[in-house]
């Protein structure tokens, strides 16, 4: 993929995942600290956002930086999942966290848990899905 094509994923990625977030320009510009016509500029592909706004831009929209660039996979990693089909998963993830608001709030919540209380979480939340019985 040539650099121009790149510029006009990631434009149209940003608009996507905005979409998704259920924010509009003005919304995404003020969490990040730009003008609606500056984040209008990023999604036309008029204009490049620099590394640390794309950084700022994904951490608004709640999703990995690499959710804005191009699928790729490395063979250096031996027989990982192929980033192609993380975007899948990412894609159908983001669409359920946007429909729920409740849901996001929680994802929300959970990012800045350590892993012993993700997984006191996902056990609680095991035993709401099995009727209030443990596994």
């Amino acid at each position: 993929m040539n650099a121009a094509n790149i510029k006009l994923y990631i434009a149209s990625q940003i608009k996507k995942y905005r979409k998704l977030a259920g924010l509009t320009q003005k919304e995404l510009g003020e969490k990040i600290g730009v003008k609606h016509n500056t984040i209008s500029s990023y999604e036309s592909g008029t204009n490049e956002p620099e590394q640390d706004m794309l950084f700022k831009i994904a951490n608004a929209l709640g999703v990995s930086i690499n959710d804005l660039f191009p699928p790729t996979e490395n063979p250096r990693f031996g027989q990982g999942i192929p980033s192609s089909k993380i975007g899948d998963d990412t894609s159908d993830l983001m669409r359920s966290l946007s429909n729920s608001p409740k849901l996001l709030k929680l994802a929300r919540n959970a990012a800045d848990l350590k892993e012993d209380k993700l997984d006191q979480l996902n056990a609680l939340i095991d035993f709401f899905k099995n009727g209030g019985k443990n596994a």
